[in-house]
């Protein structure tokens, strides 16, 4: 593993632990040049996932891409990380239950909005603003009152 503050090659490995149910392991190392420690996070690499887009075209899935939708839907809100980091895994859990090999942007967006809905109302309006590319200030007012409508029930 190299370090992320001198490059060097070799690193110490001194505290390794499971978490979230063995999904992913945390490794605290240490610098064998420069003596910094630092984190890594192993994750299992899934199945490929192909994404077909809106226009057609296919690409590898990136869990950082949805990561980043999520950060910014939740920018300032009281969400912590490891609350975006199990939004994203169970959207990614729900991808590979369909054992699809292919999924639609739309698919893996649906699915960030149902959680995110559930989540935070003002980071979900925010992914929907984006994610539906609202044309005018008439369908985010829909967007919004769908919203009320619901928690009113």
């Amino acid at each position: 593993m190299r370090c992320p503050f001198c490059q060097h090659q070799e690193t110490d490995v001194s505290d390794s632990r499971k978490i979230n149910d063995g999904e992913l392991i945390r490794r605290r190392r240490k610098c064998r040049s420069c003596g910094r420690r630092f984190t890594t996070y192993e994750r299992v690499e899934s199945v490929s996932l192909t994404v077909v887009k809106k226009d057609g075209k296919r690409e590898p899935y990136d869990r950082e891409k949805v990561m980043r939708g999520v950060r910014t839907a939740c920018y300032r809100r009281p969400i912590s990380v490891q609350q975006m980091e199990q939004l994203v895994n169970d959207v990614e859990a729900a991808m590979m239950a369909t054992d699809d090999q292919e999924i639609s942007t739309n698919a893996i967006g649906d699915e960030v909005m149902r959680r995110l809905r559930e989540l935070d109302e003002v980071a979900y309006i925010r992914f929907a603003s984006v994610y539906r590319s609202f044309a005018d200030i008439g369908k985010l007012r829909e967007a919004v009152d769908e919203l009320l409508d619901s928690t009113d029930e």
